[in-house]
């Protein structure tokens, strides 16, 4: 069966008006986690298209007062993309593809009938391949999650928080300069710091917890016996054949759980 583009779209759209001032656009982007919206008149018009790169930008040009008195006086008209390609959410998928590829462009707007429906993007696409993934529960490496966050030893602890806020994550493994894990940070070693303020100077080296692992073969249960004995609700997946190589993901208490919640598990019959 084909897919439409109605099928893969975000539906919805973030907006804001022409007039709003770059700052006020950045405090969205960052509100709705999206790296773009649209600036609509206010009938609802789409007239531009407005992402982070356009204020990575404005950024960039702002290299003294001058010019940062001019760039904080621009609007999202002065900064947006327009006019604002579109695609219909009930052609294929195929027709979008064709389009972002020969506009060389990251999003496009949906419509129905002429009317903004939604937003199709690059992650878009990137979320659907990663669901076409077929469901594997025997061992650490079906599970785990592939990307790591990592920092240097020497990161400051409030840039590790901050790292760990825009990610998403619970924690942060610690490596040396060669790439050595040397520990983990998580929420639990950030706790205190709360009550009694973090001083600029110290580093995660200073309050990072030594990290446990597990093979990326070790079974489920082996991860899960080993996440209880030792209070842990993460393990760094390593490869116990190779294991000066860096480490090849990391799998939480949540990934376990979420494959438990997924359609066709075991645990859903």
């Amino acid at each position: 069966m084909t897919k439409l583009v109605r099928d893969l779209m975000h539906p919805g759209l973030i907006t804001c008006p022409p007039h709003a001032r770059l700052g006020e656009v950045a405090a969205l982007l960052s509100l709705h986690h999206v790296h773009a919206l649209i600036v609509a008149d206010r009938d609802g018009r789409a007239l531009g298209i407005l992402s982070d790169f356009d204020l990575l930008a404005g950024e960039w040009l702002s290299s003294d007062p001058e010019s940062l008195t001019v760039m904080r006086k621009l609007t999202a008209a002065d900064l947006m993309s327009a006019p604002v390609l579109s695609v219909e959410a009930t052609v294929p998928l195929s027709e979008a593809v064709r389009k972002l590829i020969e506009h060389q462009v990251s999003r496009l707007l949906v419509t129905e009938d002429g009317k903004p429906v939604g937003v199709i993007s690059l992650s878009d696409f990137v979320a659907s391949i990663a669901r076409e993934e077929k469901p594997r529960r025997e061992i650490v490496g079906d599970v785990m999650s592939d990307a790591i966050l990592v920092c240097r030893d020497q990161t400051p602890i409030h840039s590790a928080a901050r790292a760990m806020t825009d990610a998403r994550s619970r924690s942060v493994l610690v490596i040396d300069a060669q790439g050595k894990p040397l520990g983990v940070i998580s929420g639990i070693d950030l706790l205190p710091f709360v009550k009694d303020g973090v001083d600029e100077s110290l580093v995660v080296s200073r309050v990072m917890h030594p990290a446990l692992t597990i093979d990326i073969h070790a079974s489920l249960r082996a991860a899960a016996d080993k996440m209880i004995q030792n209070h842990h609700h993460r393990l760094i997946v390593v490869d116990d054949a190779n294991p000066e190589n860096f480490p090849l993901g990391i799998i939480s208490s949540f990934d376990i759980v979420a494959e438990m919640a997924r359609p066709g598990s075991v645990w859903q019959e």
